[in-house]
């Protein structure tokens, strides 16, 4: 009983979901792409020595491969990295679904109705937030928008003061329809434009082979209340200047 105990909990299906060194190597290779043994007994606060034995069984499992990097004098060091079996841990959700549902309306409608209802998704969390968020100061509507990113599985962080920020994505849930489909991407850089009452711009992105996908973002408006505003007021036309409402998955 105790070795298929012990077998199950460290499965590579759950390594990440468990409260333990080993899962906890795993997200830090997630976040941080190419970590020595020591950078991540640092980061972790534990003894060098347990951070390798971790790394030693990780990549038995084919989880985590290295490569040796010469840094001047010296030794070389051993340079820690996911591997696509160990990508493939962290959160896909609804990705397998949501492709087979894509491909319907392909079929019927062309990429350009595919395109459209990952769009209409966005547009609607657009509306749903700009309204959560109406009056928040802009450190707590990163703060929120980087929850519900987590929540749907994108192992977001935000950073911001009173007049900028920084939002990281470090997975991306829905990479194999975004591979498809690269429009959702732009799409999601309009949605946090729009929610954050600010200026986007991505300066990583997943989909170019880096680790996360990264956004500086430049505070513009008081309120997402002002995106919404001319809804409010029964317009029909965009407010000028302001940022396009758009999708999420």
């Amino acid at each position: 009983m105790e070795t298929a105990t012990a077998s199950a909990e460290t499965s590579p299906a759950n390594i990440v979901h468990r409260r333990s060194l080993r899962g906890a190597i795993l997200v830090e290779l997630k976040r941080a792409r190419g970590s020595t043994a020591k950078d991540l007994a640092s980061r972790l606060n534990v003894s060098l020595n347990a951070v390798r034995h971790h790394l030693k069984e990780l990549e038995t499992q084919a989880l985590v491969d290295y490569e040796r990097r010469h840094q001047g004098v010296g030794a070389p060091a051993f340079v820690y990295r996911l591997t696509p079996t160990g990508e493939a841990l962290f959160p896909r959700r609804y990705e397998a679904t949501l492709n087979e549902l894509l491909d319907h309306v392909v079929e019927r409608e062309g990429r350009a109705g595919a395109v459209s209802v990952l769009e209409a998704r966005y547009a609607t969390l657009t509306r749903r937030l700009q309204g959560e968020l109406a009056g928040a100061p802009p450190t707590e509507r990163i703060a929120a928008v980087a929850r519900l990113l987590t929540e749907e599985g994108y192992m977001a962080e935000a950073s911001a003061t009173a007049s900028s920020g920084i939002l990281v994505e470090h997975n991306c849930a829905i990479q194999a329809v975004a591979e498809r489909f690269p429009e959702i991407c732009a799409a999601e850089a309009r949605f946090l434009a729009a929610v954050l009452g600010a200026e986007v711009d991505r300066q990583e992105h997943i989909l170019s082979g880096c680790s996360a996908c990264e956004y500086r973002v430049r505070f513009t408006s008081p309120s997402p209340a002002d995106e919404a505003a001319p809804s409010a007021r029964g317009s029909a036309e965009e407010t000028p200047g302001a940022p396009r409402s758009t999708e999420i998955v």
